[in-house]
């Protein structure tokens, strides 16, 4: 049985990290933007001396995959030195688009058959299928492609087993690792990879990438809807498409609301989102998209307040009555401590409603002091 059947049994239809209802990095066929990180490597590629290690460093649903998988595409049909674009009809974006491409290895987190769900990290045993994909005769072009997705939720064993391969590579061996929190990844993986950075899509990429997205998935969205999500995208394709189709639209206009209210809270309604997203097998996604809506949305205020721009629709009314120049280094430091909050509640697994009571109570001091 072949590497991709077996994954295909034993997992189900839906993948960790994908975006449900929408296609996989892997079986996207066009790239928008991205013009400098594709140059930088089009030009190691050309040049003869492509580093055989590279670290795709950047936001969040940028489309840090869909380059590696288009990267990755690119060498396995030509070679490294002759990489060229390919599009949905050649062979070897078949086979990648289904994991059916004997050169490419794809490292994730396993699917667990007992508790039916995906590992919170990429283990070991994943890392070690390096072993006999790495010794394996290459055939076909001579490339192998390793894909790490996401090299921030290697666990330490898997680290220090994937560095041994990062050490001593084997000839004709390109790895793509891709991450969002570079700091995660340990120093030493770090320094044997040649980064490439990744950044935020800009407006017309983004529109373009999203629309694109919508219409090859079969998903309809009218004009205003998806404006709102564009605006408040920050240049990340996931986020956009999460708020378009889900229901991040109307959880935005939540908490618009509630900061209309401050320096007040409606604690009942505090305590009930608290539940909703909360405890500590909380639906994380869902929380993700509330801090992240949140913290942009006091991004911008802050922003505002200290320069008159940034702001979309009433959120200028907010910033206005909110903050102004002296009180702006708390509102910092409420943005600061909320968004050091999420990231100690995702890494140290804690209570997520306790985190989400936190937040709002943060916001109210915040606001009580720009009452003074």
């Amino acid at each position: 049985m072949s590497r991709a059947a077996a994954e295909k049994r034993t997992a189900p239809v839906e993948e960790p990290d994908r975006l449900e209802g929408f296609s996989a990095p892997r079986e996207v066929d066009r790239l928008f933007g991205h013009d400098a990180a594709r140059a930088e490597f089009g030009e190691a590629s050309t040049s003869g001396r492509l580093h055989h290690a590279w670290l795709l460093v950047g936001p969040e649903g940028v489309g840090k995959a869909t380059l590696a998988y288009h990267l990755a595409r690119d060498v396995l049909a030509a070679g490294a030195e002759d990489a060229g674009s390919i599009d949905a009809t050649n062979p070897v974006f078949r086979k990648v688009a289904g994991l059916a491409h004997p050169n490419l290895l794809l490292i994730r987190r396993s699917w667990n058959d007992k508790t039916k769900r995906y590992s919170q990290w990429i283990g070991v045993d994943e890392v070690r299928r390096l072993r006999s994909f790495l010794g394996h005769s290459a055939g076909e072009t001579g490339w192998r492609v390793v894909i790490v997705d996401r090299a921030d939720d290697l666990n330490q064993n898997a680290a220090n087993a994937l560095l041994k391969a990062l050490e001593e590579p084997p000839l004709r061996s390109l790895f793509l690792l891709v991450a969002t929190a570079e700091g995660r990844i340990p120093v030493t993986i770090r320094s044997r990879c040649r980064t490439l950075r990744v950044t935020a899509l800009g407006a017309k990429d983004l529109e373009a990438a999203v629309r694109a997205a919508l219409e090859r998935d079969d998903h309809e969205v009218d004009a205003k809807t998806l404006s709102t999500a564009l605006a408040l995208s920050q240049g990340s394709v996931r986020r956009a498409l999460e708020l378009a189709t889900g229901e991040g639209i109307a959880l935005y206009r939540d908490i618009v609301a509630a900061f209309g209210r401050l320096p007040e809270l409606d604690g009942q309604a505090a305590h009930k989102l608290a539940e909703r997203l909360g405890g500590f097998g909380g639906d994380s996604e869902r929380l993700d998209l509330f801090l992240s809506l949140l913290l942009g949305l006091m991004e911008r205020l802050i922003r505002t307040a200290a320069n008159g721009g940034g702001a979309i629709g009433e959120e200028g009314a907010l910033a206005r009555r909110l903050l102004d120049r002296a009180t702006l280094p708390q509102w910092v430091d409420a943005w600061e401590a909320i968004g050091q909050a999420k990231a100690d509640a995702a890494s140290l697994n804690l209570d997520r409603s306790l985190l989400v009571l936190e937040t709002f109570y943060r916001l109210q001091q915040a606001a009580r002091g720009s009452q003074v």
